[in-house]
């Protein structure tokens, strides 16, 4: 235990290991009291023992963190470099005794907005708020922002009613990105599962960031928005063999894969994986996620490498057993779980294999959309099962099972994705090589980057709007990523996970083309929200040609056939009644020469179309209408 100036205050054998639980008791302790555990045992690094008295740890369970990158100064480390020159971290991170008392007040509900309502919108804690205008700017990029009026307006006039956060969970400076005067801006580095990163801490001391957080979600709930976690429970930050021992590694080797070898076993590509076949590990994961929904009121979790979690042996595809656990815990069952399908490991991606109450992010339908839209051949039928729910991949869990998105944090921006060819990733200092690849991007009416092109920039727009109406009239839950809807770039960066600049933060400046864009994606969601047929539970029943209550018809209004969808770039979707809503037409048109739609009998209004954005005028007893180029339409 250590003082407010880092001096020891004493030291107490833990007794016992209770099938792998070591105990203690302390009395007497205040907030702000610091502690650290040190760990004796044999130093063999190829048995994953890393045991070193001399090294300072943190407790896994610890509320706040104190070390660097935190407000509190860093404790020594004994001998820093230990019995092996690999253990090279020249600090000590601790834990600190809070108070966790928090009155929430008798008025905060979690809004537990369905599904089939569900709008989330993805988002980093300080890219969302470091610019803002109308945030006091002691309090920008902060926990204590998110909660601002300002943003919760924002959001809500979106339709948005899930605030999907990129991870939260306290973590430190890594060393090979400080030597390149760059950190980990996106976070997927945790080393505490229960303790709120500082760095988004308005306060100065470490002890404000609990409550700052709890405060900020407060505030979302009233304002009717769930707030989901991003979590990263597939490795820690201490990396590979040759990353710092700062807690699990230096006291529980079990509690990650290993090879026969003693070697790390590595499914994220960040060079360890952790265990969650051994019950304390899963005990960790469970009890950490528990913490977050019982401490902090937390709406749900999108779990980061989701099959890393689940996997057995090295070469076995992922199984559903942890996934089951959290699904019948008691203070989890009413939560949102979302899963990022994939690993690195044999068999990895898994989309479409996770159980039943669990939702999925549906790479297939961002790749099947960004093909479509982008003028690739052949690609009409992909795109169709994609707009009507991935029923391919979601048979009999409904499209409510898909979270569909254009783009997210790991990629292009969405005025990126139609302003660049290729990744632009030099500011990350490893010479473009990292970021994935192919995009699907196209850099549309001239070369890429900025341009004077008044055709170039009408185009561009354009087709944001055709990506943004398709996410909103698609089968499954759409997911919005941060600044979309005001055009935010990263300069063609897809990688931009190093660059806490206002590379990646949102521009709120107004511009007549930012409250262009932003009015129409506000205009695609409410026709979302008015339209019941665009949020169904269950899929049409078959997935091609005509169905009860679902017709796909071709530009001449007669039904596709199978042999349609191989060339044509042009279809109409005529979905019917739903709990009383009038009928919807889509149409959905990629060429680029207008196109001629013969629409079914009756008197059709246009509701919004992408081409220019604006809702049309009132068509009466028209049997054609002239679909625009690069354009979805919606006509009730």
């Amino acid at each position: 235990m250590f003082d407010s100036s880092g001096t020891s205050t004493g030291r107490r054998q833990l007794e016992g290991n209770e099938g792998g639980v070591w105990t203690t008791y302390l009395s007497g302790l205040g907030p702000g009291v610091r502690y650290g555990y040190r760990v004796s045992g044999p130093w063999a690094p190829r048995e994953g023992c890393y045991y070193n008295p001399q090294k300072l740890l943190l407790d896994p369970y610890a509320r706040v963190l104190s070390g660097p990158g935190a407000s509190h100064p860093a404790l020594p480390a004994g001998t820093p470099d230990g019995p092996d020159p690999r253990d090279s971290a020249p600090w000590a991170v601790c834990g600190v005794v809070v108070d966790e008392a928090f009155d929430w007040g008798p008025a905060e509900r979690p809004p537990r907005t369905p599904w089939s309502e569900t709008l989330i919108y993805e988002a980093h804690v300080r890219g969302l708020t470091e610019l803002h205008p109308a945030i006091d700017p002691e309090l920008r990029g902060t926990y204590a922002a998110l909660g601002h009026p300002a943003v919760i307006e924002h959001l809500q006039a979106l339709g948005v009613t899930a605030l999907e956060l990129l991870p939260i969970h306290a973590r430190v400076p890594e060393p090979f990105l400080e030597e390149k005067g760059l950190s980990n801006y996106w976070g997927y580095a945790s080393l505490g599962f229960f303790a709120p990163h500082l760095g988004y801490s308005a306060g100065q001391a470490p002890l404000t960031a609990p409550r700052e957080l709890k405060e900020a979600i407060r505030a979302l709930h009233a304002g009717g928005i769930e707030v989901i976690l991003d979590v990263v429970y597939n490795h820690t930050l201490e990396g590979a063999p040759d990353g710092p021992c700062l807690s699990l590694r230096g006291l529980a080797p079990d509690y990650y894969r290993r090879q026969e070898d003693g070697t790390y076993e590595d499914f994220t590509g960040c060079g360890n994986t952790l265990d969650t076949r051994q019950p304390r590990t899963l005990q960790l994961v469970m009890e950490s996620l528990r913490y977050w929904v019982e401490e902090f009121h937390v709406d749900g979790f999108r779990f980061d490498l989701a099959p890393a979690l689940a996997r057995r042996g090295s070469d076995e595809p992922p199984l559903g057993e942890v996934f089951a656990v959290m699904l019948q815990d008691p203070v989890l069952a009413g939560v949102k779980l979302i899963a990022e399908p994939w690993d690195l490991g044999t068999g990895g991606y898994r989309l479409g294999a996770f159980p039943p109450g669990w939702r999925e992010w549906n790479g297939e339908y961002r790749d099947g959309v960004r093909r479509f839209w982008r003028g690739e051949g052949g690609r009409l039928g992909d795109f169709a099962e994609r707009l009507c729910g991935s029923s391919d991949r979601f048979w009999g869990r409904g499209p409510l099972a898909s979270i569909n998105y254009m783009t997210c944090h790991d990629g292009f921006t969405l005025h990126d994705l139609v302003s660049y060819e290729r990744k632009h990733n030099e500011a990350n200092l490893e010479q473009n090589r990292d970021g994935h690849e192919p995009s699907h991007a196209r850099a549309w009416g001239g070369p890429e980057g900025p341009t004077d092109c008044p055709q170039a920039t009408e185009l561009r727009a354009r087709l944001k709007r055709a990506f943004l109406l398709t996410l909103a009239c698609s089968q499954g839950v759409p997911m919005l990523n941060m600044g979309d809807e005001r055009n935010r770039t990263q300069g063609g960066n897809n990688n931009a996970y190093c660059q806490d600049t206002a590379t990646s933060w949102v521009d709120w400046s107004e511009g007549e083309p930012e409250r262009a864009l932003e009015a129409f994606t506000r205009r695609a969601f409410a026709l979302r929200r008015r339209f019941p047929q665009l949020r169904r539970a269950s899929h049409f029943q078959g997935r091609r040609g005509h169905e009860a209550d679902l017709h796909r018809l071709r530009p001449d209004g007669q039904a596709v056939e199978d042999h349609d969808w191989g060339s044509a770039s042009a279809v109409a979707a005529w979905i019917g009644d739903a709990a009383g809503a009038p009928e919807l037409l889509l149409l959905v048109h990629a060429g680029e020469s207008p196109c001629q739609f013969q629409l079914p009998p009756g008197e059709w209004e246009v509701v919004l179309e992408s081409a220019t954005g604006q809702p049309g005028p009132q068509v009466s007893n028209t049997h054609t209408l002239e679909g625009p180029a690069l354009s979805v339409l919606a006509r009730a």
